[in-house]
């Protein structure tokens, strides 16, 4: 067995399971996770939200994917086939990659390279292309607008979200998730995590993965209101269902995200109790938490509201934190808790 897993064959059946062992759970605990998403607005309304599809409603999910893969497929008359169909495609698959390097503890990662931040910078990027491809492959004005309002959009937090991991990265001297991680152990448990020193960051970057996410109250590309749901308007059925998928991917990642730069991922929060994923996916549905929250209690921004926030007051911000954390690694300020890549 050990000698097949070393041939060509066996080594593509091992990365296809791990894989399939990653997609997998998480393609089911989207359905969950969407569940508590909107169990969560109806809490806040003082609604029941989901309750008839299974017990308590828990089936909810699936029935609603049922009803999207077996409705008609409807492609308008002037769209671009290709392209029509190929752009929500782009968008899950961008958003399912980026989770290659994710590490869930000091072992359990696909690919366990040492510019992983770099990577998920790089793919999480590109998914604006997906946006971009079925607005304009749509042929029609609204959807166009709604790709352009969602690439500027995600293009301007991108920035402010880059300059804010740089910080991360000089405290740590690594780009790997797992240095990052345990450069946060300590003997005061969760006091010794990224989001005590680098606390307004920590703030500004879930902020911006709002937006990078297009989740309220920056769902400027959605606006019903507004763009009768920007760049989706034309998709139904199963490329719909694509679409909201890779965005529920995209959103869950920011949760592992902040959970990996600044809880300290799958470390205990209490000195003594074990290290662990559990830890990882409950730091994770803690940060989702407030991703659900936001949407119910804030309104929603204007654009130009949306546009200054980001480069006028995120990207002076973040680019003044990073001149910041370097000066206080490199003269070792505040007890060397900007300077750990030698603990």
């Amino acid at each position: 067995m050990t000698e097949f897993l070393t041939t060509p064959l066996g080594i593509g059946i091992y990365i296809v399971a791990q894989i399939l062992l990653l997609v997998v759970p998480l393609l089911v605990a989207l359905a969950f996770l969407m569940y508590a998403d909107r169990k969560i607005w109806a809490a806040v309304h003082i609604r029941r939200g989901p309750n008839v599809v299974g017990f308590y409603g828990l089936l909810q999910s699936f029935a609603d994917f049922l009803k999207y893969i077996l409705k008609e497929v409807v492609i308008p008359a002037g769209a671009d086939r290709v392209v029509f169909l190929m752009a929500p495609l782009v968008s899950l698959v961008m958003a399912l990659v980026a989770w290659a390097v994710i590490p869930f503890n000091d072992t359990m990662v696909i690919s366990n390279i040492n510019v992983a931040i770099l990577y998920v910078f790089a793919v999480s990027s590109l998914e604006v292309y997906g946006v971009i491809m079925g607005g304009w492959a749509s042929n029609s004005k609204y959807p166009f607008l709604g790709a352009l309002r969602s690439a500027a959009q995600m293009i301007s937090y991108e920035v402010s979200i880059g300059l804010i991991i740089i910080g991360v990265i000089l405290s740590t001297g690594s780009m790997n998730f797992g240095d990052i991680v345990n450069a946060q152990k300590g003997d005061y448990g969760m006091l010794n995590w990224y989001w005590l020193p680098h606390f307004p960051m920590m703030i500004l970057f879930f902020i911006s993965a709002l937006a990078e996410t297009n989740r309220a109250p920056f769902d400027l590309p959605e606006a019903e209101s507004e763009l009768v749901a920007g760049y989706q308007v034309e998709y139904s059925s199963t490329p719909f269902l694509l679409y909201m998928i890779g965005e529920l991917v995209a959103v869950v990642l920011m949760c592992a995200l902040v959970t990996l730069l600044f809880l300290g991922g799958w470390l205990s929060p209490i000195p003594g109790l074990p290290d662990g994923m559990l830890w990882m996916f409950a730091k994770m549905g803690f940060v989702f938490f407030f991703f659900s929250m936001i949407k119910v209690i804030t309104p929603r921004y204007r654009y130009d509201q949306l546009m200054r926030l980001g480069w006028k007051v995120f990207l002076p911000f973040s680019l003044g934190w990073v001149v910041f954390v370097a000066f206080a690694a490199k003269f070792d300020w505040f007890w060397g808790v900007f300077a750990r890549w030698g603990g």
